[in-house]
């Protein structure tokens, strides 16, 4: 797009004749990132400044240089142009908006927020529109995909413009739709701003980030930006079941649909059977009733197939479809995903590394009366630390014995992340291992055919994090080492 058409009414200074008609490739507010004739904006992080990385951009390429009106560069370089704002950040999201022509209008965008189950229910939800025939983009914690292909994540929500040239990238395709993990830093932070969102899905909202939001009330108002800002055509589709459900509606613009299992909803199931390779129960919807059978085990999965069946019915899919959308999905990577190495008890990887995640986890498999649960957990560094005793007294309630040991640490000692989950601990039905490879053997030495080894907290991750370094980290390498297989 050309330069002058690109700032039309959103950079009022004049331009110099000689940039008018300049050809922008690109827009980047990360020098890694710039290519040749980019339009690089320099943004101020929080450890970062962008003015720093100008001559890195510059020499990579950028022609076009966006900065601060408070900022100060010592020299300009004759063939490139500067461009003064008041707000770097405001006009990064006008003009990218302009500049990827609003993608969000060509492609139908859901975005899942709630503390537990995004990841699950993304995946139903692709799930259905696979069924349908649908390619589909995917934005999420364990990566990023448009069809079969996939691509890194750096975090749960990428960036503001990531997020447009994701979009863009689908539009051009002609993909219809973008299913979109959406967290509540990135909503704190404004990273999906500008994006039409046609279903917003609420799965639940239990203590997590208090180190970032500080209160709960500030991790629900993060998290309720989502359904403040959806049009009257969108919908708002709430899990009923849950004790802030009432606030979303309440603070919601969208058409309203809930869902659950417990309180009068449009979308719920009935008649649950539960085992330790499926969930049977029956569907009940505004469309009628049908039987489904997943191999997704738990209570807090039938929650995440109904967030999805909500997806179904705003969509205005048929049952037949929703329901073979939903069984097709057999697993998600790190969620309850079984390790088979030929050994006569089970053992599952999850990601469960909040307080209500851990005890849905548990809760699902304590229902196998029969089967002991040996459980394998730690918590991350720096992060909220109060969750750790609670982790720790619904370990010592739930498993039948705890390993504790490390999680990502990061700048923290582990032995002192240990300590705090030990606090919580109410019975001695534990030990603490504080290398994590070492804790997997344990446990799994220990395991008999009765059974269940649950390795909690890294799920898909494929690394560990330490104060000086990250490693390569794989769980499903450390069982198959353990069974020489």
């Amino acid at each position: 797009m050309r330069l002058k058409e690109l700032l039309k009414g959103i950079y009022e200074e004049e331009l110099e004749d000689r940039f008018s008609d300049f050809e922008v490739s690109s827009l980047c507010c990360d020098s890694r990132q710039v290519e040749k004739n980019s339009l690089f904006i320099a943004l101020e992080g929080d450890k970062l400044n962008g003015v720093h990385f100008i001559d890195d951009a510059i020499g990579k390429g950028a022609k076009v240089i966006v900065l601060s009106q408070q900022e100060k560069i010592d020299s300009r370089q004759e063939n490139i142009c500067y461009l003064f704002v008041k707000h770097p950040k405001v006009f990064l999201k006008e003009i990218a908006l302009r500049f990827y022509g609003y993608p969000s209008k060509d492609v139908r965008v859901i975005g899942v927020t709630g503390t537990n189950g995004k990841t699950t229910t993304t995946y139903l939800i692709e799930s259905l529109f696979h069924v349908l025939g649908e390619e589909c983009g995917v934005v999420g914690t364990i990566n990023m995909r448009i069809g079969k292909k996939e691509y890194p994540s750096v975090n749960t929500t990428p960036s503001f413009l990531d997020n447009q040239k994701f979009l863009f990238e689908l539009k051009k395709r002609h993909i219809s739709y973008c299913v979109m993990e959406v967290s509540s830093h990135g909503l704190d932070q404004g990273r999906v701003d500008g994006i039409d969102f046609r279903e917003a899905v609420f799965t639940n909202l239990t203590q997590d980030h208090l180190d970032y939001h500080k209160t709960m009330e500030g991790y629900f108002q993060a998290k309720v930006k989502l359904f403040s800002h959806l049009s009257e055509k969108s919908f708002a589709l709430i899990n009923q079941d849950d004790p802030y459900a009432e606030k979303f509606k309440k603070n919601s613009l969208g058409k309203i649909l809930t869902y659950g299992i417990v309180n009068n909803s449009d979308i719920r199931a009935g008649k649950i059977q539960a085992h330790l390779s499926s969930t049977e129960f029956e569907l009940y919807t505004p469309q009628g009733s049908i039987f489904i059978s997943s191999r997704l085990v738990g209570r807090h999965n039938i929650y995440n197939i109904l967030a999805a069946v909500s997806v179904g019915c705003a969509e205005g899919i048929s049952l037949q479809n929703i329901k073979k959308g939903i069984e097709a999905l057999h697993y998600v990577p790190g969620r309850l995903e079984p390790v088979f190495c030929g050994q006569k008890f089970s053992v599952l990887i999850d990601y469960a590394h909040t307080p209500d995640a851990l005890e849905n986890v548990l809760k699902t498999l304590k229902q196998f009366k029969d089967k002991k649960i040996i459980l394998v957990f730690g918590c991350g560094g720096d992060r909220d630390k109060t969750k750790r005793p609670l982790m720790g007294k619904i370990a010592g309630q739930l498993a039948d014995f705890s390993v504790i040991t490390t999680d990502n640490p990061r700048s923290e000692e582990p032995q002192d992340i240990i300590r705090d989950i030990v606090s919580g601990f109410e019975t001695k039905n534990y030990e603490c291992i504080v290398d994590r490879t070492d804790a997997i053997c344990q446990a799994l030495k220990i395991a008999n055919d009765n059974s269940i080894v649950l390795i909690a907290g890294k799920g898909h991750e494929m690394y560990q994090i330490f104060k000086d370094r990250k490693i390569n980290y794989d769980e499903r390498k450390i069982i198959k080492d353990f069974f020489h297989v």
